[in-house]
């Protein structure tokens, strides 16, 4: 019988591995400044023709390459940069000596370079043909021009997108080691122009310039060790988010990544105060021992395996957490204007204007508290300190005929006017002036800007915050029913809610079975007042089951705590007095991440005389 298994050419087994490692230009540039870094560059230029699909080029000023070294560069599994060969403790970006073969490979490579103290080399690989090593002539560093991508391999070459889109995808990966790498200056041309250009910086002025002048405003530093782990770098307030996680940035011992957990993490750390579908801004640089990480899961190295990565989980979200709850009502939201006739929008900075993005701390804010030890379970952001949450006369009749008193006519419910005080500048929320729909508070600041505030939201936030310092001082506290209350619900609810009858007694939520699809209430979370218990367990029934088994207890906690927070908060349609209008503005200035509430949704917007002005067509 003839043999059906054969030996594939070496040409071919290089331009399938070529495809595994090089799938379209970015993957090409992203290598090769990973080499230049390795080298120690600190000037790296990019440019562009077609994408990169047409030409791509890569100086650097790095170490550069004698002849016999750039002869053996271009071999396959060819490296400098492997010391262990037990490939557990990688300390550079690159490793397994794959790039510059693959990317000969498939197109037509052209390499330069000259060490510092000596002179310059050229070879040239074309579809897998490698040239013999000649003299050149070049700067000091190494020069890689990459043309033709995939003319070798047709039916890659097929699947590339537009030039325009590719070029894109070079961007994000430059702009992404750009992040890693601060100490070097980073230059990306596109087709003779240029789009993208950063001088040699510190951490802070990189993390600025890349993500933006809106969210640079905004950002909250944050620097944590724990067990070996350190986690440096910045974390934008809930009020800048975007439609996606492009604006993520998260760097593992200076490698740019996009990992699952570092994901996961952030997006559970901000889950309670951006709204749902949206995405925070950060950047974060995480330091791990190398022997505690394997960078080899991925050709591409994008994606890397933490040997705890529990612990990873709990250093982020605890990190970012504390950051987001040390501020109060940090840049509070403006309220969205139209597009001005120029096409510049309030705010702008080029249009002559501050545009309002958020209120300064109150002077009087206290700095956050240093975390210490708690119970067994430990929630990562500690309200800077504890505050019991506005407490409200359960009948609105004696307030509504106070507001009503102050009126010279009998206002609709719709909008009510009250005796405003004085602003003080010592109030970045201002005095209130007005009820409209019983809902929303209209207060005037000492600048003169409007301030809009939710009532439910703003002291669903209140009340979630003092929940939370209750749980980290060992318990929220509960209020015993002077006769239990027996709710009936679904089977599959009420036994979820049995089974985390521990968890939401820590919560102080006192239940248990009582025959099949009910549950007996005998206590609840005293901070609430006096909820009706049914929709309390009905509500929450369903944040478990969306929750799962595999959610941590911590975030499982919260969540919870959000829930309850919800139900025992003014609601919408509640007629409050100026007092208790000014109890809550003032709460809020002293409350931890008071400008949204536990659903991400805003609690608060300013609406400032540029705003105003924008509105009416003044600029």
């Amino acid at each position: 019988m003839t043999c059906r298994i054969r030996l594939l050419p070496e040409t071919t087994v290089n331009r399938i591995a070529a495809g595994e490692v090089i799938e379209r230009p970015a993957a090409a540039a992203k290598e090769l400044v990973e080499n230049a870094l390795d080298a120690g560059a600190t000037r790296i230029s990019v440019c562009l023709d077609g994408g990169g699909i047409d030409r791509l080029e890569v100086t650097d000023n790095g170490l550069g390459m004698t002849a016999e070294e750039l002869g053996l560069a271009v071999l396959r599994h060819a490296t400098s940069k492997l010391t262990d060969e037990t490939l557990v403790r990688i300390t550079t970006l690159g490793f397994r000596g794959e790039a510059l073969p693959s990317i000969g490979a498939a197109a037509r490579l052209s390499i330069t370079a000259r060490p510092r103290d000596g002179d310059a080399s050229v070879i040239t690989v074309e579809g897998g043909a490698v040239s013999a090593v000649a003299p050149g002539a070049g700067a000091p560093g190494t020069r890689v021009v990459v043309r033709d991508l995939f003319y070798a391999t047709p039916a890659r070459r097929k699947f590339l997108k537009s030039p325009r889109s590719e070029a894109e995808q070079v961007e994000i990966a430059v702009r992404r080691l750009a992040m890693a790498a601060p100490h070097a200056a980073f230059r990306l041309e596109c087709d003779g122009r240029v789009v993208f250009e950063a001088p040699a910086q510190t951490q802070a002025q990189r993390v600025a310039a890349l993500l933006g002048p809106e969210a640079a405003a905004v950002l909250l530093p944050l620097a944590e060790e724990r067990a070996g782990l350190a986690l440096g770098g910045y974390a934008c307030a809930p009020s800048v988010t975007r439609a996606t996680a492009a604006a993520q940035f998260l760097v593992v011992n200076n490698r740019p990544v996009a990992d699952p957990v570092l994901r996961t993490a952030v997006r559970v750390a901000y889950r309670d105060v951006i709204a749902a579908g949206r995405n925070p801004v950060v950047a974060l640089f995480l330091a791990v021992p190398p022997d505690e990480l394997d960078v080899n899961v991925h050709p591409t190295k994008a994606e890397l395996r933490f040997r705890d990565p529990a612990s990873v989980r709990g250093l982020v979200i605890g990190a970012v957490r504390r950051a987001l709850g040390g501020g109060t009502l940090l840049a509070m939201p403006a309220l969205a204007a139209p597009d001005r006739p120029n096409g510049t929008a309030a705010g702008d900075p080029a249009a002559g204007d501050a545009g309002g993005t958020g209120f300064p701390p109150p002077p009087n804010a206290l700095p956050p508290a240093p975390p210490r030890p708690g119970p067994a379970w430990t929630h990562p952001t500690r309200p800077s300190w504890p505050r019991p949450p506005l407490r409200l006369t359960p009948n609105p009749a004696p307030h509504r005929q106070m507001a009503e008193a102050q009126l010279p006519f009998d206002a609709a419910p719709a909008a009510r006017l009250i005796d405003p005080a004085v602003p003080s500048p010592d109030h970045p929320l201002g005095a209130p002036v007005a009820q409209v729909l019983d809902t929303y508070i209209i207060a005037v600041a000492a600048d003169g800007s409007l301030v809009l505030v939710d009532q439910h939201a703003a002291h669903e936030r209140l009340t979630h915050e003092a929940l939370r310092a209750q749980m980290l001082d060992g318990g929220v506290r509960s209020q015993p029913l002077l006769l239990p209350a027996v709710v009936d619900l679904p089977a599959a609810d009420a036994a979820r809610l049995v089974a985390r009858a521990d968890d939401l007694a820590r919560l102080g939520l006192e239940l248990e079975a009582f025959g099949p699809g009910a549950i007996l209430v005998r206590a609840i979370p005293a901070a609430l007042g006096a909820p009706e218990p049914a929709p309390l367990l009905r509500d929450l029934a369903d944040e478990l089951a969306e929750m799962g088994e595999q959610t941590v207890l911590s975030a499982r906690l919260d969540a919870i705590l959000a829930r309850l927070a919800c139900h025992g908060s003014i609601r919408a349609g509640r007629r409050l007095g100026s007092a208790e209008m000014a109890a809550l503005l003032r709460q809020m200035e002293a409350t931890p991440r008071a400008a949204t509430c536990s659903h991400g949704r805003p609690t608060v917007l300013k609406l400032a005389k540029a705003d105003i002005e924008a509105l009416f067509g003044r600029r």
